[in-house]
Order: C-alpha cells, then sequence, then structure tokens
C-alpha cells in the first residue's frame, strides 16, 4: 500500500480519466515480469474514497505468486495519478474449474448461449474496437427506473428512423424483462450460421433480444457476470451488418449493465447519445437525474429528455388531464442544460399498438401520439447527421 498527502476534495468514485489509466498501468509491461499484470489477472472493480484508490484483480490461487514481486511498484505507479494519493490492490483467487469439454466453445468471459463450434474464436470479437463493425452510431435509450414507457420510445424512434430510410437496428438490453418480442409482434427464434446469430427483421429493423431466445414466461434467474456475458455476445456475435444506428433499449437503472455498454461501446455512443425518458413527476426525475449525471460521467453526449406520458386525452370528450403534472421534465432539461426533446402523451392506443406488436408510429402514422414520435425520429436523425458531418470534416 502506497500513501501521499490527502487531497482537498475527497471523491468515492473514480473518475473515467483515472479508471482508463489504471486500466492502462496494468496493461503496461512490469520490470521483473516480463509481461503485463492483465495477462494472469482481470480487473473486476476500482473504487476511491479520500484519494485512495482501491483496485480489485482476479485471478487464479496459482497465479497469485507472480503479483506480489511488483505489487508496491503498480501501486506506486497508479498513486502517481494526478488526483489519487495511494493505492491498495487486492486479489481475488478464484479456484480453478473443470477443463471444458474438447468440443465446447474456447473462454473469454460467460458466453451464456452456446452458438456451436463456429464460434469458437468469438472472444476475440469482444474487444471493445471490434464490437459493431458495421454500425456507425449508438443511441442509447435510458431512464433512472422502470414503468416509465422506455422501451415504447425506443420501439417507436427506432421504426421513426427507419421509416425517414435510415439503416436502423434495434437491441433490447434488459435481459430480465425482455418486451420486443412482443412489441414488434415476433416470436421466431433467430438462425445461428457460422457461429453468429442472424437479427430478426421486423418493421424494417433488425432486433435482437433474449425473449427471442427464451420462453416467453421463463424468468432469467442470472447474476450479473451471465447478465454482461449475454451483453456482450450480442454485440460481438449477432450480425447486424452495415446499419446507420443501433438503438439500444437500456434496462432501468444505472448499475452494471449500463456501465458495461458505455465503456464497450464509448467511440460508437460519442457518434449518437443517450435519450433520457421520463415522466413529469417529481419521483421519476430524481432517478432521470442520475441517468444524465451517469452518462456524463462516461461521456456520452445527451441528446435529450423526453417526457412520456405527459398528458391524457380522454377519447370521448377530449379533455385534457395531467395525471402526473406536466412540464416536469422540460424543467428539469433546462436545469440540466440539455435538450428537451418533446412530450408524449398517454394514450389507450400507445399501449394497445404494443400489444398487439405493431409500432403506433407505423400503424396509425396521422394520430397524436404517431406525430410525437415522428418529431423525435427527426430531431434525433438531425443530430446522427450533424454528427457525422463533424466527424468527416
Amino acid at each position: 500500500m502506497t500513501d501521499r498527502t490527502p487531497p482537498t476534495t475527497p471523491s468515492d468514485t473514480p473518475s473515467v480519466s483515472a479508471e482508463k489509466r489504471i486500466s492502462e498501468i496494468l496493461g503496461s509491461e512490469q520490470a521483473g515480469l516480463g509481461s503485463n499484470v492483465l495477462t494472469f489477472a482481470s480487473l473486476e472493480g476500482v473504487s476511491v474514497r479520500d484519494g485512495h484508490a482501491h483496485v480489485s484483480l482476479a485471478t487464479s490461487r496459482d497465479n497469485v505468486s507472480r503479483m506480489e514481486p511488483i505489487r508496491h511498484h503498480v501501486e506506486a505507479e497508479i498513486a502517481r495519478i494526478p488526483g489519487l494519493t495511494g493505492a491498495t490492490i487486492s486479489l481475488t483467487a478464484h479456484r480453478a474449474t473443470t477443463p471444458p469439454p474438447a468440443n465446447a466453445p474456447a473462454g473469454g468471459g460467460h458466453r451464456p448461449f452456446n452458438l456451436g463450434s463456429q464460434s469458437r474464436n468469438a472472444p476475440s470479437r469482444h474487444a471493445p474496437e471490434t464490437l459493431l463493425p458495421g454500425v456507425k452510431a449508438v443511441v442509447a435509450v435510458a431512464s433512472g427506473k422502470g414503468g416509465v414507457g422506455k422501451s415504447t420510445t425506443a420501439v417507436n424512434l427506432a421504426a421513426g428512423l427507419a421509416k425517414q430510410g435510415i439503416r436502423t437496428g434495434l437491441l433490447d438490453a434488459d435481459i430480465y424483462g425482455p418486451s420486443l418480442p412482443r412489441m414488434l409482434g415476433k416470436n421466431a427464434r433467430p438462425e445461428v450460421v457460422d457461429g453468429r446469430i442472424l437479427p430478426i427483421e421486423a418493421w424494417g429493423l433488425k432486433s435482437m433480444s433474449i425473449g427471442y431466445l427464451v420462453d416467453e414466461h421463463q424468468a432469467m434467474i442470472w447474476r450479473g457476470p451471465m447478465v454482461m456475458g449475454a451483453l456482450t455476445q450480442f454485440l460481438g456475435e449477432v450480425d447486424w451488418g452495415e446499419l446507420d444506428v443501433l438503438v439500444i433499449d437500456m434496462p432501468p437503472g444505472t448499475g452494471d449493465a449500463q456501465l458495461t455498454l458505455a465503456q464497450k461501446l464509448g467511440a460508437k455512443m460519442a457518434k449518437g447519445g443517450a435519450v433520457i425518458v421520463s415522466t413529469p413527476q417529481d419521483i421519476a426525475l430524481l432517478d432521470a437525474r442520475r441517468g444524465v449525471s451517469m452518462f456524463e460521467r462516461m461521456e456520452t453526449p445527451i441528446l435529450g429528455v423526453v417526457e412520456n406520458m405527459s398528458y391524457f386525452c380522454c377519447p370521448n370528450c377530449n379533455h385534457r388531464t395531467e395525471l402526473f403534472g406536466h412540464g416536469g421534465a422540460q424543467e428539469e432539461a433546462k436545469r440540466l442544460g440539455v435538450p428537451f426533446l418533446g412530450e408524449i402523451p398517454l394514450l389507450a392506443d400507445i399501449r394497445a399498438s404494443g400489444d398487439d406488436g405493431t409500432p403506433i408510429i407505423l400503424s396509425a402514422p396521422a394520430s397524436e401520439a404517431a406525430r410525437a414520435y415522428t418529431a423525435l425520429a427527426s430531431t434525433i436523425a438531425a443530430a446522427l447527421a450533424a454528427s457525422e458531418e463533424k466527424a468527416s470534416s
């Protein structure tokens, strides 16, 4: 353990740059070792408290002894990172596992889906720089909490982009609560060709969801590593082809799944961004702030905030009722300094179209809801075009 004078402003979490620098130090060749730490250990987590970095590494029991001769040197290197005063490396030694059968796919972390012998080299496609090679940009549709209509917004946004001639994919990243198959009206099982999953095509979109791979009534009782493994396979082992944008329906919250996706897809999300969905009431806006904060910390552009269920119009008398308040998301967007992307009404037809498997932007294009989703898609399309133009200039 190495320490210096405490900083003037304590922090409980590392900055993105500090975490990146720690990873670089672990990945650099160490004197007396002849290789780098990450050749025999994996970085499990980093936390910072009062300027002291706690670095957790996972390795096998046989490799623990390889770390000891260089531990103090590596801790000292980490402690030199601006903003840090000390560092402690903790090793977690996992019990050796039974070797896989000779015909089993190669390792590379958790891979819940067995895609056959052709996927033996699939882990080589899991490095961040190799993910989604044909996809230009990624747009994450997120919310700080569930139940605010995020999936409905993601589906109609993706369909609206495809309707404008933009080559669009849609990934359901909610492993525990997949809704994409029902909302797109598809229950087909995807094919696997040469170790790669072929996405299901619907309404001009290429789509993928764990809901295509398991029974609709089956609960996904998985721990975090299995969830991360499934998401990584969806990014690296699905044949997305050439896409202008991949819309990701993010799981609710700001946990491991969101962090993994933001880290692995940082470059492509920088060309797209995040759309935050919230309802107008204060309790939902509290969580929306957390979503904005997370993406800002991951250096992901915030495309804006959508106010869903903004108001209800009675189908009989057209009386407008603001069930959850009104304008809260717009005020919050202004306070946060991010764009406001519009209001989506609370309508029975939106719910019915989701249950029927046809996005309302396609089933009732002249409806009030479809006009709102079309405006949202046009705004995002313009942002993507501006980002591409900036990158090419």
